[in-house]
């Protein structure tokens, strides 16, 4: 397995989609590096050579933040917005929505499966009473 940033990076996929396994590396990012590198992006993650698999390497730690230093940079972009009490760092705070998304339905992803509402309160026939 080849490993950029520290991850391992899949065998049996197309580089070009194996690279956005990579934290802070989507679909575009990746074609942008494999341009860059001027790697093909069609060839398997086993059958790159090594002088391919540096060369991605390097331009993916000089040229972009990944992996540590983009999670430590995002939790310390929420805890600066928590700290000055704005609207986005109340929202975090509380664990609702933060970029504008109702709550009244939909939100069960932010806030668990919490059911507020009662059911219609009837019992069914097999159940004591």
């Amino acid at each position: 397995m080849a490993r950029i940033a520290g991850i391992n990076i899949p065998n049996e996929k197309r580089i070009e989609a194996a690279l956005p396994y990579i934290y802070g590396v989507g679909l575009t990012l990746s074609k942008k590096i494999l341009a860059a590198t001027s790697v093909d992006p069609n060839k398997r993650t086993k059958d790159l050579t090594e002088p391919e698999l540096n060369r991605i390497r390097e331009y993916v730690e000089k040229s972009f933040k990944v992996e540590g230093e983009l999670r430590q940079q995002v939790l310390l972009n929420v805890k600066r917005l928590k700290e000055i009490g704005s609207y986005r760092g109340i929202r975090h705070i509380r664990g609702l929505p933060v970029r504008g998304q109702r709550t009244k339905t939909n939100s069960r992803t932010r806030r668990g499966n919490v059911r507020k509402t009662a059911g219609s309160g009837r019992k069914n026939a097999s159940e004591k009473t």
